[in-house]
């Protein structure tokens, strides 16, 4: 008996020249929300990555600023593909692009607290920035930036093992978060364990290889190590 073939419907193509001259006149005006609606009634996910993907370079541009304001987790394995791109103005777009994602990938009420929670951090307010982190990891357990935000208010608070725990299940969830990998080398490096957090910064830089910084404390580590 054969096997039974089912029918997929194939992705419309997008045709890059015309996207750009839709976009323009929004991105012109900064007018994101606008911008925003625009994609969202035009176009879809799958759209924006073929040209995330394609030949033109000024609609990968457009393309990975798109994705940060309309793209979902479907998005995730092509623009961490896009960090290694050599051109660092697509690079930092799509780093841009994927942590604006990580931060709406939970409910929207789990976002609602991830958001508050680094802007907690962000005001060293870090005891509060955990009161919110815990009610996001709550509403949604797989959502790897509630940890890697909570586990960042560990490291702040000096508090490195409850950090790395936060960083290696952030991790876990998202293999490609380059930001869990660069704080678990932080917090092996505070603890004195130089193997691990050379580890750690190497599989953060072969993520994202314009991590300059991370590569700078691997070499700093290392020459320490020899000391």
């Amino acid at each position: 008996m054969g096997r039974i073939q089912f029918w997929v419907p194939a992705v419309p193509s997008i045709d890059a020249q015309e996207f750009i001259a839709a976009v323009k006149p929004r991105l012109e005006a900064q007018d994101l929300e606008g911008l925003t609606r625009l994609l969202e009634r035009r176009w879809n996910c799958d759209q924006l990555c073929q040209l995330l993907d394609g030949p033109c370079y000024d609609a990968r541009k457009v393309a990975a600023l798109s994705l940060a304001l309309v793209g979902g987790k479907c998005c995730i394995p092509l623009l961490a593909q896009r960090l290694r791109d050599p051109d660092p103005t697509i690079n930092e777009m799509a780093e841009h692009a994927l942590w604006a994602i990580w931060f709406r990938s939970g409910s929207p009420q789990a976002n609602h607290e991830l958001a508050r929670g680094a802007q907690a951090i962000h005001r060293m307010e870090y005891e509060h920035a955990l009161e919110h982190l815990n009610r996001a990891v709550e509403l949604s357990p797989d959502c790897a930036e509630a940890y890697n935000q909570r586990g960042i208010a560990y490291y702040l608070m000096e508090q490195y093992e409850p950090s790395v725990t936060d960083c290696l299940r952030a991790a876990d969830l998202m293999p490609c978060h380059f930001g869990a990998w660069s704080g678990l080398g932080h917090c092996y490096a505070h603890q004195g364990k130089i193997a691990k957090a050379i580890e750690a910064y190497e599989k953060a830089l072969e993520i994202n290889p314009h991590l300059d910084c991370i590569r700078q404390s691997i070499a700093e580590l290392k020459r320490a190590s020899r000391a």
